[in-house]
C-alpha cells in the first residue's frame, strides 16, 4: 500500500492518502493534549501504544460484530483504515462520574451512576467541543435521525463489550469517547480506542491508566500506556 498526500492533522493523528481512493494510512503521533489544547506536550512512545491498542480493540470489536474503519495494521505507528465522512459529533459513554460530569454537576470523582450517561459534544475545537443534545443534532443536519438511532446503539453495546472486555484484564472502564464516520451509506467506528479517549482505573487499587496522568501531571504516563497495552495483548 503506497503512500500519498498527507490529507488531515490532528491533535494525535495524520490521516495520509493511498493509492486505493477507499483506504487511507492512520499515523499516531507522541504529542499529547488535554484541556482542549490549553496544555500540550510529549510522551515518548505514546504513539506505538496507543496503535498497538487500538488495534486490538478494534480487532475484538469487530469480532462481536461492531463495524469498524480498522482494515489492518501495518507498523508500530500506522494502520490501514477505511476512509470515511466523519459525524462531526463526539458520542461520551459514562459508567462513573469523572472529568467534565464532576465539574458540571458537582459529583464527587468515582460516583457510580445508576446506568450509562450517553452524551454528544459537537466536535468543533475552537468552540471547545461543546456539549449538545439531539435537537441541536437535527436542527443543524449534523446527523440523520436514523444515523443518531445506529450511534447510539453500537455505543451502548461497544460500553457492554469493552467493558468486560477490561474487566477480564482487572481494569475497570470509567468512561471513553467514540467517533462514527459514514462509510458507503452506513455508520462505521472511526478514529481510535486508547487511553488517549478512554478513562481505565485498575480494579482494587483505582490507580489511573490513562490520559488523566497527563492531565493532571501525575506522572509515570509511559508506563501506564504500556501496562494496559500488555494488558490488552495477552
Amino acid at each position: 500500500m503506497e503512500k500519498r498526500k498527507k490529507i488531515y492533522e490532528g491533535k494525535a493523528k495524520i490521516l495520509y492518502e493511498t493509492d486505493d481512493a477507499d483506504l487511507l494510512i492512520q499515523y499516531f503521533k507522541d504529542d499529547a493534549t488535554a484541556f482542549n489544547a490549553a496544555k500540550k506536550g510529549t510522551v515518548q512512545q505514546k504513539g506505538i501504544m496507543n496503535n498497538k491498542i487500538s488495534t486490538k480493540i478494534f480487532e475484538f470489536l469487530s469480532s462481536q460484530g461492531i463495524p469498524t474503519h480498522l482494515v489492518k495494521f501495518l507498523s508500530d505507528r500506522e494502520m490501514l483504515v477505511k476512509r470515511v465522512q466523519i459525524v462531526p459529533i463526539e458520542v461520551i459513554v459514562r459508567n462513573r462520574a469523572a472529568g467534565s460530569l464532576c465539574r458540571l454537576l458537582g459529583l464527587q470523582e468515582g460516583t457510580h451512576l445508576k446506568r450509562p450517561i450517553l452524551e454528544f459534544c459537537y466536535k468543533k475545537d475552537d468552540l471547545g467541543d461543546p456539549l449538545i443534545n439531539e435537537d441541536h443534532i437535527f436542527a443543524f443536519d449534523l446527523a440523520t435521525k436514523s444515523e443518531i438511532e445506529t450511534i447510539r446503539k453500537y455505543a451502548l453495546r461497544v460500553n457492554e463489550l469493552m467493558s468486560k472486555f477490561f474487566a477480564n484484564l482487572n481494569l475497570e472502564l470509567i468512561d471513553f469517547k467514540l467517533e462514527f464516520g459514514r462509510y458507503k451509506g452506513t455508520i462505521i467506528l472511526a478514529d481510535e480506542i486508547s487511553p488517549d479517549t478512554c478513562r481505565i482505573w485498575e480494579m482494587g487499587t483505582g490507580k489511573k491508566l490513562d490520559k488523566d496522568r497527563f492531565r493532571h501531571d501525575l506522572g509515570n504516563i509511559e508506563e501506564a500506556y504500556q501496562e494496559v497495552l500488555n494488558r490488552v495483548s495477552k
